[in-house]
């Protein structure tokens, strides 16, 4: 691996960005991946991987500039020639490849799951960390609106001592959608649970800390599906918070994706983040006229106590916007400047140890310990 550029000298020269090989093409790769790296300063998209002839019409399309090959090991090959590898496969090649690219030399940025498992989480760091190399793991939706509205609001000490926190990624989708994300072969690691139960769990561990006892009820709930489409779980963390947490296809009315509840007041928040459906609606961040990640007003969640939310009471809360851009940001900061990257494979392999005891409790109907 070349060594990574700095980002100028003292007398304001810039400096080559650095390159970075993506590796898959699919919802992550396009819609999240490949937008944000090309939107970040010191980053350059050089080189990309699908096999689909269909998604390398596509990136030609999207990104004429970039050097199209069809596999990962194509990639791997200019490894003397890149910065960064991403990966943006399927959640089954993530171990092997970012295997490969870390003996290769160069810093790996995986995205969510990192593994199927928290040991096989933990290796990787610690390779990652023998060879002195950057490992992080793409946890976008610790940087949407409404999230980074509520750590504000704990933080200020809105809410005084939360001592409920329910989050939820709902959907209403009847039919599967086929696709290694719903499958039950469990070498692919398809399901909800590890799909948007690995954000909601890492938003969780974010916010409150380490969990030591795990509850969790998932189903299979549509005709013709083969992983969990529907999942609760319940966290106890070390510092007596509770987290409830529910992840569904299968939800005909959606309830808020956030409700906070402490000592002084309690928070509600209704709809999703706009960055996802922007990106996938073809919007970049840094497009002239538009403000990225701003919602409007009626969509902000309410703070208050002894009132309910849908009949107006409580105060409306500006959501503070939504900021993915702010992950590649890091990243690029890290390679050029050294420390931590923005999530850390240590802190996948948490939140993996958490998915791993839920899909335990699930299966033996109750709660179990951490240790």
């Amino acid at each position: 691996m070349s060594e990574p550029r700095a980002a100028g000298d003292p007398h304001g020269t810039p400096h080559p960005p650095l390159r970075v090989g993506l590796i898959g093409y699919g919802l992550a790769g396009s819609v999240f991946h490949a937008p944000l790296i090309a939107a970040t300063d010191g980053l350059a998209l050089d080189t990309l991987s699908t096999a689909n002839p269909q998604r390398q019409a596509q990136a030609r399309a999207e990104h004429p500039q970039v050097r199209t090959v069809d596999s990962p090991d194509a990639v791997l090959d200019r490894a003397a020639d890149l910065d960064l590898i991403v990966l943006a496969s399927p959640n089954k090649t993530h171990v092997p490849l970012a295997t490969a690219a870390l003996k290769a030399g160069l810093p790996v940025v995986v995205d969510k799951p990192l593994a199927a498992t928290a040991a096989e989480a933990e290796e990787l760091a610690a390779l990652a960390a023998d060879r002195g190399l950057l490992l992080s793991v793409f946890q976008n939706r610790r940087w949407d609106n409404d999230f980074r509205t509520v750590r504000k609001l704990i933080e200020d000490g809105a809410l005084g001592d939360v001592r409920r926190f329910e989050s939820r990624f709902e959907r209403w989708r009847p039919q599967p959608k086929g696709g290694w994300r719903e499958s039950g072969d469990p070498a692919e690691i398809g399901g909800l649970l590890y799909d948007l139960g690995s954000h909601l769990v890492d938003q969780a561990l974010t916010l409150f800390g380490p969990v030591v006892s795990v509850y969790a009820e998932s189903d299979v709930r549509r005709p013709g599906a083969e992983a969990d489409d529907d999942t609760f779980i319940a966290l106890t963390h070390a510092n007596g918070v509770r987290s409830h947490l529910w992840v569904s296809a299968t939800t005909p009315l959606l309830g808020p994706r956030f409700r906070v509840l402490g000592s002084e007041a309690g928070y509600t928040k209704h709809g999703l983040d706009p960055q996802e459906a922007a990106l996938r609606e073809g919007l970049r961040p840094g497009t002239e006229g538009t403000e990225w990640g701003v919602e409007p007003k009626s969509a902000w969640g309410r703070l208050g106590a002894g009132a309910s939310p849908r009949s107006g009471g409580g105060d409306p809360v500006p959501t503070l916007p939504g900021d993915y851009p702010a992950y590649y940001a890091a990243i690029a900061r890290a390679l050029r400047e050294g420390g931590d990257p923005p999530v850390t494979a240590l802190e996948a392999a948490a939140a993996l140890r958490v998915l791993e005891t839920a899909k335990r409790s699930a299966a033996e109907g109750r709660s179990l310990r951490l240790a």
